[in-house]
């Protein structure tokens, strides 16, 4: 896993609610909106993410067991807040750094590269 689970349990709790006040208008971040397996509550978790014209490609920093990555997967989409909107996302699934090159900048993908980001989630824009 690239991130350790011990800091994502703290950027759960501390970090994560600060960074949603910018990852909704930041370039190359996002929130997913997504709903709990279990317990059914609405989170709202900061991503990278990069808009590949009809798909999303989410970096999966603490890669693809993150409790997130599986509510989307189990739920078949989420919503995501990006650049100041709400866009539905359906059919998730997972890649690999190959696949999702072209989506992700140069300087992004070395940055991932020393966070040993090696997974990605893509996710298509659902009809209006």
């Amino acid at each position: 896993m690239p991130i350790p689970r011990p800091v994502a349990r703290v950027n759960r709790w501390l970090v994560n609610p600060l960074a949603r006040a910018v990852t909704d208008r930041a370039p190359w971040f996002g929130t997913v909106v997504h709903t709990g397996r279990r317990s059914g509550r609405e989170f709202r978790t900061p991503v990278n993410v990069f808009d590949a014209g009809n798909e999303f490609v989410v970096a999966l920093t603490y890669g693809a067991e993150a409790d997130w990555v599986r509510n989307v997967l189990a739920a078949r989409g989420c919503r995501l807040m990006h650049r100041g909107r709400e866009i539905e996302l359906r059919d998730p699934r997972l890649i690999d750094e190959d696949e999702a090159q072209a989506a992700v900048p140069a300087v992004v993908r070395v940055a991932l590269g020393v966070l040993n980001v090696h997974d990605y989630l893509t996710l298509s824009r659902a009809a209006r």
